[in-house]
Protein backbone atom coordinates (compact mmCIF):
# COMPACT_ATOMS: atom_id res chain seq x y z
CA UNK A 1 0.00 0.00 0.00
CA UNK A 2 1.38 3.67 -1.07
CA UNK A 3 2.54 5.90 1.82
CA UNK A 4 -0.67 8.29 2.57
CA UNK A 5 0.21 12.00 1.71
CA UNK A 6 0.76 13.66 4.79
CA UNK A 7 -2.39 15.47 6.34
CA UNK A 8 -2.99 18.91 5.89
CA UNK A 9 -3.41 20.56 9.35
CA UNK A 10 -3.36 24.26 10.36
CA UNK A 11 -2.38 25.87 13.85
CA UNK A 12 -5.35 24.91 16.30
CA UNK A 13 -3.67 26.26 19.38
CA UNK A 14 -0.71 28.50 20.65
CA UNK A 15 1.18 28.96 23.73
CA UNK A 16 2.56 31.89 25.23
CA UNK A 17 5.13 33.34 27.56
CA UNK A 18 4.77 36.16 28.42
CA UNK A 19 3.54 38.52 25.44
CA UNK A 20 5.43 36.23 23.27
CA UNK A 21 4.01 33.06 20.79
CA UNK A 22 6.59 30.69 22.03
CA UNK A 23 4.99 27.15 20.79
CA UNK A 24 2.07 26.45 17.91
CA UNK A 25 -0.12 23.55 17.93
CA UNK A 26 -1.42 21.78 14.59
CA UNK A 27 -4.11 19.80 14.36
CA UNK A 28 -7.66 19.51 12.43
CA UNK A 29 -11.76 19.47 12.91
CA UNK A 30 -14.31 17.48 11.38
CA UNK A 31 -17.85 18.28 12.04
CA UNK A 32 -19.80 16.07 10.10
CA UNK A 33 -23.93 15.03 9.83
CA UNK A 34 -25.36 11.59 10.28
CA UNK A 35 -24.48 10.40 6.78
CA UNK A 36 -21.21 12.02 6.84
CA UNK A 37 -21.66 15.00 5.29
CA UNK A 38 -18.71 17.69 6.31
CA UNK A 39 -20.52 20.99 7.37
CA UNK A 40 -17.78 22.86 8.80
CA UNK A 41 -14.05 22.00 9.13
CA UNK A 42 -10.49 23.24 10.05
CA UNK A 43 -7.40 21.56 8.24
CA UNK A 44 -7.78 17.97 6.97
CA UNK A 45 -11.09 16.30 8.04
CA UNK A 46 -10.49 13.54 6.25
CA UNK A 47 -6.81 12.66 8.15
CA UNK A 48 -5.73 8.97 8.41
CA UNK A 49 -5.74 9.21 12.62
CA UNK A 50 -5.89 6.10 15.32
CA UNK A 51 -9.11 6.83 17.28
CA UNK A 52 -7.42 5.06 20.23
CA UNK A 53 -10.17 5.74 23.54
CA UNK A 54 -13.00 7.99 21.40
CA UNK A 55 -13.91 3.97 20.20
CA UNK A 56 -14.89 2.72 23.08
CA UNK A 57 -18.75 3.29 22.37
CA UNK A 58 -18.43 1.40 19.34
CA UNK A 59 -16.46 -1.23 21.09
CA UNK A 60 -19.17 -1.70 23.43
CA UNK A 61 -22.03 -1.43 20.69
CA UNK A 62 -21.92 -6.01 20.13
CA UNK A 63 -22.30 -6.32 24.21
CA UNK A 64 -25.18 -3.78 24.59
CA UNK A 65 -26.95 -5.00 21.32
CA UNK A 66 -27.03 -8.49 22.49
CA UNK A 67 -28.74 -7.74 25.56
CA UNK A 68 -25.45 -7.67 28.06
CA UNK A 69 -26.23 -4.93 30.43
CA UNK A 70 -29.26 -6.66 31.01
CA UNK A 71 -28.45 -9.66 31.47
CA UNK A 72 -25.50 -9.01 34.09
CA UNK A 73 -27.47 -6.65 36.09
CA UNK A 74 -25.36 -3.84 34.84
CA UNK A 75 -26.44 -0.39 36.74
CA UNK A 76 -26.39 2.85 34.17
CA UNK A 77 -23.15 4.44 36.24
CA UNK A 78 -21.37 0.44 35.28
CA UNK A 79 -22.85 0.65 31.49
CA UNK A 80 -21.31 4.38 31.12
CA UNK A 81 -17.56 2.54 31.96
CA UNK A 82 -18.01 0.16 29.68
CA UNK A 83 -17.36 3.58 27.60
CA UNK A 84 -14.82 4.66 29.99
CA UNK A 85 -11.31 5.73 30.58
CA UNK A 86 -11.66 6.31 34.05
CA UNK A 87 -9.21 7.73 36.38
CA UNK A 88 -8.92 4.54 38.62
CA UNK A 89 -10.50 6.03 41.34
CA UNK A 90 -12.06 3.29 43.70
CA UNK A 91 -15.67 4.08 42.95
CA UNK A 92 -14.59 3.24 38.92
CA UNK A 93 -12.19 0.04 40.72
CA UNK A 94 -15.33 -1.15 42.83
CA UNK A 95 -17.82 -1.12 40.16
CA UNK A 96 -15.45 -2.97 37.67
CA UNK A 97 -14.96 -5.66 39.94
CA UNK A 98 -18.70 -5.86 40.64
CA UNK A 99 -19.04 -6.09 36.51
CA UNK A 100 -16.62 -9.21 36.38
CA UNK A 101 -18.20 -10.78 39.49
CA UNK A 102 -21.90 -10.75 37.53
CA UNK A 103 -20.01 -12.16 34.87
CA UNK A 104 -18.44 -15.47 36.86
CA UNK A 105 -14.88 -13.10 36.06
CA UNK A 106 -12.17 -12.03 38.24
CA UNK A 107 -9.62 -8.72 37.73
CA UNK A 108 -6.82 -11.40 37.40
CA UNK A 109 -8.88 -12.21 33.72
CA UNK A 110 -8.29 -8.29 32.69
CA UNK A 111 -5.62 -8.08 29.83
CA UNK A 112 -5.08 -4.49 29.90
CA UNK A 113 -1.98 -4.14 31.94
CA UNK A 114 -1.48 -2.02 34.73
CA UNK A 115 -0.49 1.51 35.33
CA UNK A 116 -0.55 4.03 37.86
CA UNK A 117 -4.31 5.33 38.66
CA UNK A 118 -4.93 8.70 37.11
CA UNK A 119 -6.95 10.08 39.99
CA UNK A 120 -3.64 10.66 41.85
CA UNK A 121 -2.48 13.18 39.06
CA UNK A 122 -5.91 14.79 38.89
CA UNK A 123 -5.76 15.72 42.61
CA UNK A 124 -2.17 16.57 43.29
CA UNK A 125 -1.60 13.45 45.38
CA UNK A 126 1.95 11.11 45.01
CA UNK A 127 0.52 7.46 44.16
CA UNK A 128 2.07 4.25 46.32
CA UNK A 129 4.61 2.80 45.00
CA UNK A 130 3.70 -0.18 42.53
CA UNK A 131 2.16 -2.94 42.03
CA UNK A 132 -1.34 -1.47 40.68
CA UNK A 133 -4.39 -3.66 39.95
CA UNK A 134 -5.55 -4.23 36.72
CA UNK A 135 -8.99 -2.91 37.93
CA UNK A 136 -8.05 0.68 38.32
CA UNK A 137 -6.04 0.54 34.84
CA UNK A 138 -8.36 3.30 32.48
CA UNK A 139 -9.66 1.10 29.91
CA UNK A 140 -10.85 -1.58 33.19
CA UNK A 141 -14.47 -1.08 32.07
CA UNK A 142 -13.86 -1.92 28.39
CA UNK A 143 -12.25 -4.99 29.10
CA UNK A 144 -14.93 -6.11 31.78
CA UNK A 145 -17.33 -5.89 29.38
CA UNK A 146 -14.95 -7.51 26.81
CA UNK A 147 -15.33 -10.58 28.98
CA UNK A 148 -18.85 -10.40 29.57
CA UNK A 149 -19.29 -10.80 26.31
CA UNK A 150 -17.40 -13.89 25.93
CA UNK A 151 -19.59 -15.79 29.25
CA UNK A 152 -22.71 -14.63 27.03
CA UNK A 153 -21.68 -15.57 23.73
CA UNK A 154 -19.77 -19.07 24.78
CA UNK A 155 -16.57 -17.52 23.36
CA UNK A 156 -12.74 -18.01 24.70
CA UNK A 157 -11.76 -15.35 27.41
CA UNK A 158 -7.94 -16.27 27.47
CA UNK A 159 -7.52 -14.82 24.42
CA UNK A 160 -10.19 -12.02 23.95
CA UNK A 161 -8.31 -9.40 22.50
CA UNK A 162 -6.85 -11.17 19.20
CA UNK A 163 -7.65 -9.43 16.20
CA UNK A 164 -9.51 -12.86 15.09
CA UNK A 165 -11.29 -13.27 18.36
CA UNK A 166 -15.18 -13.75 17.91
CA UNK A 167 -15.46 -10.38 20.19
CA UNK A 168 -12.75 -8.50 17.92
CA UNK A 169 -14.16 -9.28 14.43
CA UNK A 170 -17.64 -8.24 15.76
CA UNK A 171 -16.27 -4.96 17.03
CA UNK A 172 -14.60 -4.20 13.82
CA UNK A 173 -17.94 -4.49 12.01
CA UNK A 174 -19.40 -1.96 14.43
CA UNK A 175 -16.86 0.57 13.93
CA UNK A 176 -17.07 -0.28 10.23
CA UNK A 177 -20.84 0.54 10.47
CA UNK A 178 -21.21 3.31 12.58
CA UNK A 179 -18.28 5.53 11.10
CA UNK A 180 -19.16 4.32 7.24
CA UNK A 181 -15.52 3.10 6.38
CA UNK A 182 -15.30 -0.40 4.93
CA UNK A 183 -13.89 -3.01 6.38
CA UNK A 184 -10.91 -2.98 4.68
CA UNK A 185 -10.80 0.61 5.00
CA UNK A 186 -9.87 0.43 8.80
CA UNK A 187 -6.42 0.30 9.56
CA UNK A 188 -5.47 -1.95 12.55
CA UNK A 189 -3.28 -2.01 14.99
CA UNK A 190 -2.37 -2.80 19.41
CA UNK A 191 -3.82 -0.01 21.36
CA UNK A 192 -2.19 0.76 24.59
CA UNK A 193 -4.91 -1.38 26.69
CA UNK A 194 -3.63 -4.54 24.62
CA UNK A 195 -6.77 -4.33 22.30
CA UNK A 196 -6.95 -3.71 18.74
CA UNK A 197 -7.48 -0.15 17.50
CA UNK A 198 -8.20 1.23 14.35
CA UNK A 199 -7.22 4.15 11.94
CA UNK A 200 -9.98 5.98 10.10
CA UNK A 201 -10.71 9.41 8.64
CA UNK A 202 -11.14 12.00 11.02
CA UNK A 203 -14.72 12.57 9.15
CA UNK A 204 -15.67 9.14 9.82
CA UNK A 205 -15.22 9.17 13.60
CA UNK A 206 -17.02 12.61 14.24
CA UNK A 207 -19.94 10.70 11.49
CA UNK A 208 -19.91 8.07 14.33
CA UNK A 209 -20.75 10.12 17.06
CA UNK A 210 -23.45 11.85 15.42
CA UNK A 211 -25.37 8.45 15.31
CA UNK A 212 -24.42 7.80 18.94
CA UNK A 213 -25.79 11.28 19.79
CA UNK A 214 -28.95 10.96 17.94
CA UNK A 215 -29.51 7.78 17.50
CA UNK A 216 -33.65 6.01 18.04
CA UNK A 217 -33.43 2.23 17.34
CA UNK A 218 -30.62 1.71 15.01
CA UNK A 219 -31.42 -0.79 12.54
CA UNK A 220 -28.09 -2.92 12.94
CA UNK A 221 -27.80 -2.48 16.89
CA UNK A 222 -31.40 -1.55 18.05
CA UNK A 223 -31.09 0.30 21.90
CA UNK A 224 -27.56 0.13 21.74
CA UNK A 225 -26.39 3.15 20.94
CA UNK A 226 -29.23 5.01 22.75
CA UNK A 227 -28.51 3.02 25.63
CA UNK A 228 -24.59 4.10 25.81
CA UNK A 229 -25.57 7.23 25.14
CA UNK A 230 -27.76 7.79 27.88
CA UNK A 231 -25.24 6.07 30.31
CA UNK A 232 -22.61 8.14 29.47
CA UNK A 233 -24.75 11.26 29.60
CA UNK A 234 -25.96 10.71 32.80
CA UNK A 235 -22.70 9.19 34.55
CA UNK A 236 -19.87 11.44 32.99
CA UNK A 237 -18.03 10.66 35.93
CA UNK A 238 -17.71 7.06 35.10
CA UNK A 239 -16.24 8.08 31.62
CA UNK A 240 -13.41 9.98 32.72
CA UNK A 241 -13.44 11.33 36.70
CA UNK A 242 -13.25 14.18 38.84
CA UNK A 243 -11.62 17.53 37.09
CA UNK A 244 -11.52 15.13 33.87
CA UNK A 245 -12.21 16.95 30.16
CA UNK A 246 -15.19 14.11 29.41
CA UNK A 247 -16.81 14.62 32.40
CA UNK A 248 -16.80 18.88 32.49
CA UNK A 249 -17.86 18.67 28.96
CA UNK A 250 -20.84 16.37 29.00
CA UNK A 251 -21.78 18.33 32.06
CA UNK A 252 -21.65 21.85 30.35
CA UNK A 253 -24.09 19.79 27.91
CA UNK A 254 -26.61 19.08 30.24
CA UNK A 255 -27.25 16.01 28.51
CA UNK A 256 -27.00 17.14 24.95
CA UNK A 257 -23.23 15.70 24.16
CA UNK A 258 -21.91 12.68 24.25
CA UNK A 259 -17.90 12.70 24.65
CA UNK A 260 -14.96 10.95 24.28
CA UNK A 261 -11.52 11.44 24.42
CA UNK A 262 -8.86 9.67 23.35
CA UNK A 263 -4.75 8.96 23.77
CA UNK A 264 -2.37 11.64 21.58
CA UNK A 265 -4.86 13.99 21.66
CA UNK A 266 -8.04 13.10 19.87
CA UNK A 267 -11.18 14.26 20.80
CA UNK A 268 -15.12 12.77 19.66
CA UNK A 269 -18.26 14.40 20.74
CA UNK A 270 -21.50 13.57 19.33
CA UNK A 271 -24.18 16.85 19.92
CA UNK A 272 -27.79 15.65 20.19
CA UNK A 273 -29.74 18.89 19.67
CA UNK A 274 -27.76 20.20 16.33
CA UNK A 275 -27.28 15.96 14.65
CA UNK A 276 -24.54 16.53 14.28
CA UNK A 277 -20.87 15.02 15.37
CA UNK A 278 -17.41 17.04 15.97
CA UNK A 279 -13.83 15.06 16.07
CA UNK A 280 -10.88 17.16 16.65
CA UNK A 281 -6.70 15.69 16.44
CA UNK A 282 -3.97 17.73 16.87
CA UNK A 283 -1.30 16.52 15.20
CA UNK A 284 1.56 16.51 18.08
CA UNK A 285 -0.83 14.38 20.44
CA UNK A 286 -0.17 16.97 23.02
CA UNK A 287 -3.67 17.12 25.32
CA UNK A 288 -2.70 21.14 26.46
CA UNK A 289 -3.88 22.15 23.20
CA UNK A 290 -6.99 20.15 22.61
CA UNK A 291 -8.95 20.89 25.62
CA UNK A 292 -8.73 25.11 24.08
CA UNK A 293 -9.53 23.85 20.40
CA UNK A 294 -12.21 22.06 21.62
CA UNK A 295 -14.03 24.75 23.52
CA UNK A 296 -13.70 26.95 20.64
CA UNK A 297 -14.97 24.24 18.19
CA UNK A 298 -18.30 24.21 20.32
CA UNK A 299 -18.23 28.02 20.77
CA UNK A 300 -17.61 28.61 17.00
CA UNK A 301 -20.81 26.24 16.53
CA UNK A 302 -22.75 28.51 19.02
CA UNK A 303 -23.17 25.26 21.53
CA UNK A 304 -22.16 27.24 24.28
CA UNK A 305 -24.42 29.12 26.59
CA UNK A 306 -23.22 31.38 29.06
CA UNK A 307 -22.96 28.73 31.65
CA UNK A 308 -21.77 25.98 29.35
CA UNK A 309 -18.81 28.81 28.50
CA UNK A 310 -18.52 29.70 32.53
CA UNK A 311 -18.12 25.93 33.08
CA UNK A 312 -15.53 25.89 30.50
CA UNK A 313 -13.72 28.65 31.36
CA UNK A 314 -10.86 26.88 33.20
CA UNK A 315 -10.24 24.42 29.82
CA UNK A 316 -10.68 27.31 26.82
CA UNK A 317 -7.75 29.36 28.43
CA UNK A 318 -5.71 27.63 30.32
CA UNK A 319 -2.99 29.70 32.37
CA UNK A 320 0.82 28.25 32.11
CA UNK A 321 2.68 27.83 36.21
CA UNK A 322 6.39 27.89 36.75
CA UNK A 323 7.63 25.42 39.58
CA UNK A 324 7.05 28.39 42.38
CA UNK A 325 3.38 28.53 41.29
CA UNK A 326 3.66 32.20 39.47
CA UNK A 327 1.92 32.59 35.71
CA UNK A 328 4.32 32.13 32.94
CA UNK A 329 1.67 32.36 30.21
CA UNK A 330 -1.46 30.02 28.71
CA UNK A 331 -2.54 28.05 25.91
CA UNK A 332 -5.07 29.50 23.50
CA UNK A 333 -6.75 28.24 20.46
CA UNK A 334 -6.44 29.60 17.03
CA UNK A 335 -8.87 27.44 15.47
CA UNK A 336 -10.79 28.63 12.65
CA UNK A 337 -13.74 26.76 11.60
CA UNK A 338 -14.70 27.18 7.83
CA UNK A 339 -17.75 25.88 5.95
CA UNK A 340 -16.81 22.31 4.73
CA UNK A 341 -18.12 20.14 1.80
CA UNK A 342 -18.01 16.49 1.16
CA UNK A 343 -15.69 15.70 -2.21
Amino acid sequence: MPAAAPPAHVPVAEVTRGAIVESLHQGSVAVVDRAGRVLHAAGDPHALVFTRSSLKPLQALPFVAAGGPARFGYSAAQTALLCASHSGEPRHAEAVADMLARAGMHGNALLCGTHVPGFYETVGRTPPPPPYSPLQHNCSGKHAGMLAWCVQCNAPTADYVAYDHPLQQAIRQAVATFTGVALDRLVPATDGCSAPNYALPLSGLARAFARLATAGDDPDYGAAPRTLAAAMTAHPEMVSGAQRSDAALMKAGRGDFVTKIGAEAVQAIGVRSAGIGIAIKVADGHKRALYPTIVAVLDQLRLLDGDARRELAPWARPTLRNYRGLATGEVRSVVVLDKGATP
